[in-house]
């Protein structure tokens, strides 16, 4: 295994999250190239102090780790599939997965990409868009304990605090349990702010006093900056792991089903930023 430091950065997906984690990389002294399918993203990412890309091969080619920030598991295949573009990726290369996908995805592209000299880990990140405008992400990470202490200063980049949890596919683990409880939250707050609005309460009083009070939850914290939008994506995750593990989650099930009926209308993705 190559053990350089990481120097050269890329980022595969420069949406919603990509795009505030390129500006931290970049202003962290990170050589920065970004590449998304939309090139109306091309000025942005440069007023930020990256290069922009012409493809993600030749991003692949120039960079000491690729952090993926696309919206679905058949993206990230579809990048590290053989023949993809980030297999033309130098060996030693560091391929951090931020998307949310199945953890099983994970451990077996990085199988797969061993025969090529890649690091396959998974990278995700909690806390929102506010959290990566500010550079306060919480990322958990999965893999070896030597590939986490040299992508760590990455991460770091753009996050205030790491979490290694344990090998490669655990932090897909760690973020599908951040989003069980996630939605679960969210779905209490509506419906308890509801009730008490339909007695006369006064909700905003209301909600800052919950928050002093053993129900305290991120989401409620957020009141009106967070919607559902990704939350049947998040949760379709969720019920195949539970699936595939025989483990009931009840609670999961309701709580996807009241997420479809709440979330706002979708709009049109996309491919790779979200």
């Amino acid at each position: 295994m190559t053990k350089t430091a990481v120097k050269a950065v890329g980022v595969v997906g420069a949406g919603r999250m990509g795009t505030p984690i390129i500006g931290h990389l970049a202003r962290k002294g990170f050589v920065t190239r970004a590449c998304d399918l939309n090139a109306a993203r091309a000025g942005a990412v440069k007023k930020l102090g990256a290069e922009w890309a012409a493809s993600p091969e030749s991003l692949a080619a120039e960079s000491d780790a690729i952090l993926v920030c696309v919206g679905f598991d058949r993206e990230v295949q579809q990048l590290l599939a053989k023949g993809g573009a980030l297999r033309k990726a130098r060996p030693g290369t560091i391929v951090a997965i931020l998307s949310t996908i199945h953890p099983r995805t994970v451990q077996d592209l990085a199988k797969e990409c061993e025969s090529a000299g890649l690091h396959v880990v998974d990278s995700t990140v909690c806390r929102g868009g506010e959290a990566a405008d500010s550079g306060t992400l919480l990322s958990f990470v999965g893999g070896s304990a030597e590939l986490v202490a040299r992508l760590s200063p990455v991460l770091r980049a753009y996050s205030s605090d790491v979490v290694h949890t344990g090998g490669v596919g655990t932090a897909q683990v760690a973020k599908a349990a951040n989003n069980l409880i996630l939605w679960a939250c969210l779905v209490a707050d509506h419906e308890a702010l509801a009730l008490a609005q339909h007695y006369g309460a006064d909700v905003e009083a209301l909600r800052r006093a919950l928050l002093m009070s053993s129900c305290a939850n991120g989401p409620l914290e957020k009141w009106g900056s967070q919607t559902m939008a990704w939350a049947d994506d998040d949760m379709a995750i969720v019920a195949e792991m539970a699936a595939q593990a025989g483990i009931a989650l009840p609670q999961a099930r309701v709580n996807r089903e009241i997420c479809r009926e709440l979330k706002p209308r979708r709009y049109k993705l996309e491919v790779y930023g979200r």
